[in-house]
């Protein structure tokens, strides 16, 4: 097989080959690491590559599954991890200036698990700093480009793992999702991207933002891919306290491409004003798509989209303010040079450490939690999450799955809209409840605009069901071959 045909592969199909030995771990990776040299240099989606220990690794895999040393049927797989995850011996940068030189002593915790699977890291793929923002232009090392067009951004805060995957750099990665910082990349790149229920993945060894809404979960090419991935990293962490202790699945048993009867609810006020037409019409022929395939579809009324998104910064910054303390100058991070006190030393660090977002975000969480505006807000957007939470419930007495958009818009120019925070913002209005209720959810590809841009569709569904989320998004990918009809031109 020639190597662009085997970047090409999902997965489970690269796993087809090595059992009928048609290729080998050494080939895969090297075609992997050919791919980074050939591309990253346009699409700027590492920020770290670890490609020669990658080729190493591969060698010493192989010596050792020829001799019956090791087995697994995902030894020697190669994966890309979001910077903001924990690799031993590793740097783990956040893409911030504040730990431009931190090299993490300890795995997170799904790191671990891909160890006992053997996997290959190809690198620590970029994101914005310390993961706020929604299109990868707030990393303080590069800006990461869309593989479908180089001026356009891939999205974020995940926006590296899904461009590294968009562009075949990677077969598959772990990115992490916030306010929606999986699942709007992989709609700008074209590419799945799941956001698991909050607690079914460990957190321990993610470098928090907000710590009541973060979760890691697969970015990949198709859906069988992120089933598989979703069972190797889920799983009860008595290392993180907000870790939920349910009984383990294999969530690639629930890829039945059968959909007959599925309750689908469709929420009118996320299809109102703001979103754009093609990605409007592309939503609604996929829903026409689905009462093909037997599903019912109906519209209903979940009103709680204008009140989500203040929400969700509300709480966001509040806890990012809270998390970021500890980056002071003192232990491991960036230090300012020069500074005559202690309080100088403190603030001089903090300046110079963080990027212009990540400070926004410092300074409104800060506000919303000091005395006298604590009542006003931070405890009023806790109210409303258990309104969200409510509305959610209610809505699922009803549905199986709810469908919107997965942004309101394509991937747009890089440049134009980073100098307008809210802006920014608004584009994560079809997400972010998702992470304020804890859900599980689930973006993939549905068609592309008039400029051959890709368009995502958002699947949600009830806490811990995303064996049906799954379902539908493998049934609905079955049915339109998107991999197969589309594929990212590298248009500059």
């Amino acid at each position: 097989m020639s190597k662009e045909e085997i970047v090409n592969l999902t997965v489970h199909e690269l796993q087809e080959k090595l059992k009928n030995k048609e290729i080998t771990i050494t080939e895969i990776t090297e075609a992997y690491v050919d791919r980074i040299n050939e591309k990253e240099e346009n699409v700027q989606a590492f920020i770290t590559t670890l490609t020669d220990e990658a080729i190493q690794n591969a060698k010493e895999k192989e010596e050792k599954i020829e001799k019956g040393e090791l087995t697994g049927e995902f030894a020697g797989i190669p994966i890309g991890i979001k910077d903001n995850i924990c690799i031993k011996g590793t740097k783990t940068t956040c893409a911030s200036k504040m730990l431009e030189n931190f090299v993490s002593p300890y795995d997170a915790t799904v790191i671990e698990k891909l160890n006992n699977e053997n996997m290959i890291y190809l690198g620590k793929l970029n994101m914005d700093e310390f993961a706020m923002g929604g299109s990868t232009e707030y990393s303080y090392f590069k800006k990461t480009r869309n593989p479908w067009n180089l001026n356009k951004v891939p999205g974020g805060s995940s926006g590296g793992s899904a461009a590294a995957v968009a562009s075949n750099m990677v077969p598959w990665a772990l990115g992490s999702d916030t306010g929606g910082s999986i699942r709007q990349p992989a709609s700008f790149c074209g590419v799945v991207g799941l956001k698991p229920t909050y607690g079914l993945v460990s957190r321990y060894g993610l470098v928090a933002f907000a710590s009541s809404l973060d979760q890691i979960g697969p970015i990949t090419k198709d859906v069988r891919d992120s089933a598989m991935l979703l069972n190797l990293i889920a799983g009860h962490d008595k290392k993180d306290t907000t870790s939920s202790n349910i009984e383990k699945k294999d969530y690639t048993k629930s890829l039945k491409n059968d959909v007959k009867g599925l309750k689908i609810g469709v929420p009118k006020e996320f299809f109102g004003e703001g979103i754009n037409k093609e990605v409007k019409q592309s939503l609604e022929n996929a829903i026409n798509k689905y009462k093909e395939l037997g599903a019912e579809v109906e519209e209903f009324s979940l009103d709680i989209a204008e009140y989500a998104l203040a929400t969700y910064y509300i709480i966001g910054c509040a806890e990012a303010s809270s998390n970021l303390g500890r980056f002071d100058g003192i232990r491991y991070t960036y230090r300012t040079e020069k500074f005559d006190n202690l309080k100088e030393l403190y603030k001089k660090t903090r300046s110079e450490g963080f990027g212009s977002e990540v400070k926004r975000r410092i300074i409104l969480g800060t506000y919303v939690l000091s005395s006298g505006y604590y009542d006003a807000y931070y405890k009023k957007a806790q109210q409303v999450r258990t309104l969200v939470m409510k509305e959610f419930n209610k809505g699922f007495e009803k549905y199986d799955v709810i469908l919107t958009p997965t942004s309101p818009t394509v991937a747009f120019d890089i440049g134009s809209k980073s100098n307008n925070p809210l802006e920014m913002y608004l584009a994560d209005i079809c997400t972010v409840s998702v992470n304020i209720a804890g859900l599980p959810g689930i973006s993939i590809p549905c068609g592309v605009d008039s400029q051959g841009m890709p368009i995502g569709m958002q699947l949600i569904g009830n806490k811990f069901c995303e064996e049906t989320i799954l379902n539908a998004a493998y049934a609905f990918e079955q049915a339109i071959k998107f991999r197969e009809n589309y594929k990212p031109e590298y248009k500059k």
